[in-house]
C-alpha cells in the first residue's frame, strides 16, 4: 500500500469570532498546492482513495488533489483526520479503507505524528510544510504498520 500524506495548503487567518474549521485556502496556498500536485501527478501518483479532515482547508486540498490526480471516487471525509485526532485512529481508518494507493489530507502536527507512527519511529520529527506531500509504503496492512519512507515533496521543490 502506498500512503500519500498531504498537508493542506496555506489558509486564510481565522476571522474575528470565526471558526477555525471554516478557514479556506488562500490563492497563494492553492497555487503552491497545485505545483506540488502537478509534480506528484507527473511522478505517477495515482491514489484510488482520498481521505480528508472535515475542516474546509483540508477539504479544499483534497478536492484539488482529486482533480489534478484524476481520482474518480468520492472523497472520504473523516474525523480521524481532524487536528485533535491520533495516529492510531488514522491508521484504523486507513485499514478500514484498503487500497493500493491512498491519500490522506489533513493538518499538523497530526500528519507528522502519523508519518512517525507508520515508520515505527516515534521520535521522528518532520518539518511538514503547508502543501507538502510524503509517500510512505506499507508492505502489509497489519495492526502495527511497518512503513518505508519513499520521498517528501515540498512546495519549494515542486516550483523548480
Amino acid at each position: 500500500m502506498q500512503i500519500y500524506i498531504l498537508r493542506h495548503g496555506i489558509a486564510e487567518d481565522a476571522a474575528p469570532g470565526g471558526s477555525d474549521a471554516d478557514r479556506a485556502l488562500t490563492p497563494e496556498g492553492e497555487t503552491k498546492l497545485r505545483h506540488v500536485l502537478q509534480c506528484a501527478h507527473a511522478a505517477g501518483v495515482r491514489p484510488s482513495v482520498i481521505m480528508t479532515s472535515p475542516l474546509k482547508r483540508a477539504m479544499e486540498t483534497a478536492e484539488l488533489a482529486a482533480s489534478i490526480l484524476n481520482v474518480k471516487r468520492d472523497l472520504t471525509k473523516t474525523n480521524a483526520l481532524a487536528p485533535a485526532s491520533s495516529p492510531q485512529r488514522v491508521w484504523s481508518e486507513v485499514r478500514a479503507h484498503p487500497a493500493e494507493a491512498l491519500l490522506i489530507a489533513g493538518h499538523e502536527p497530526l500528519l507528522s505524528r502519523v508519518a512517525a507512527f507508520l515508520l515505527r519511529c516515534p521520535s521522528l520529527r518532520l518539518d511538514l510544510k503547508k502543501g507538502a506531500m510524503v509517500r510512505i509504503d506499507i508492505e502489509k496492512v497489519e495492526p502495527e504498520p511497518h512503513g518505508i519512507l519513499k520521498w517528501i515533496l515540498t512546495p519549494k521543490l515542486a516550483q523548480r
